[in-house]
């Protein structure tokens, strides 16, 4: 697939290092948890993000390399070039109606878009997002949202393990759905199947084809932008690459 030219419609400063997108595309057929590659002049390379909306496309970035942080110093008007959507997606539960959502940083971006698309399903959602402080929260999705900080600076004081353990305890729901580090997510995971819960995990990995062409995104047996970048608990347990190291969007090995 070439590129294609999004103009920025609207740009809005969630957090202290967190922008959100909105671009003049539509992407009717996109799933939340597929993602797009985005270039721009300049750079080298694509980069890969996250799904936040579709109709219109949403992208939320956060400023940690030299390439995002150019990103977010766009304003409306100027112009994004991207790819796809790619990747393998969330997928709703066939039956049974609640679903809990737990995201870490900017990870709570796709599932902002998957609880928007469960509400128009009649699925209920309830949400926990959780950041280090007050100053990296993100947004609340559209329906319950609970927050918890590391620090105590908003919401619950602790991880978003404190919060979910507790939700699980009490009620009963079909499906859970993580994105955020890996560490938290493998924890979520197990958490939830502790409390035999279905666990979708959405993945992240040094892309840089978006097709399974290159190799960058292996993670053990699976190739991230292909197999995934979502994957059942179940298939993931068993990677001895998941939550061990990984290669950043530089390709330095990172220690998780």
């Amino acid at each position: 697939m070439l590129p294609k030219i999004a103009t920025i419609k609207s740009v809005e400063k969630e957090n202290d290092i967190v922008t959100t997108f909105t671009l003049d595309v539509k992407l009717p057929a996109a799933k939340p948890g597929q993602f797009i590659m985005a270039w721009l002049p300049g750079f080298e390379d694509e980069k890969p993000f996250s799904l936040a909306g579709a109709v219109p496309l949403v992208i939320s970035v956060g400023a940690r390399g030299k390439f995002s942080r150019a990103l977010c110093n766009l304003k409306a008007g100027q112009k994004i070039w991207y790819r796809g959507p790619y990747g393998r997606g969330f997928e709703l539960p066939k039956k049974g109606k609640r679903i809990l959502l737990v995201g870490g940083g900017y990870g709570f971006a796709p599932l902002r878009y998957i609880a928007a698309v469960a509400k128009k399903k009649g699925i209920s959602a309830t949400a926990i997002c959780g950041a280090r402080s007050k100053g990296l929260l993100m947004k609340p999705a559209t329906c319950k949202t609970i927050f918890t900080t590391d620090d105590g600076s908003a919401g619950m004081k602790g991880n978003v393990l404190v919060a979910a353990e507790e939700l699980l305890k009490k009620e009963k729901f079909d499906m859970v759905y993580t994105c955020g580090p890996e560490k938290m997510m493998g924890a979520v995971a197990r958490l939830a199947e502790k409390h035999k819960t279905v666990c979708q995990i959405l993945t992240e990995r040094y892309m840089k084809c978006g097709i399974g062409v290159c190799g960058h995104c292996c993670m053990g047996d699976k190739i991230v932008c292909w197999d995934g970048p979502m994957f059942y608990w179940g298939e993931l347990k068993d990677n001895t690459e998941f939550e061990k190291v990984w290669r950043d969007r530089t390709g330095r090995a990172v220690k998780l």
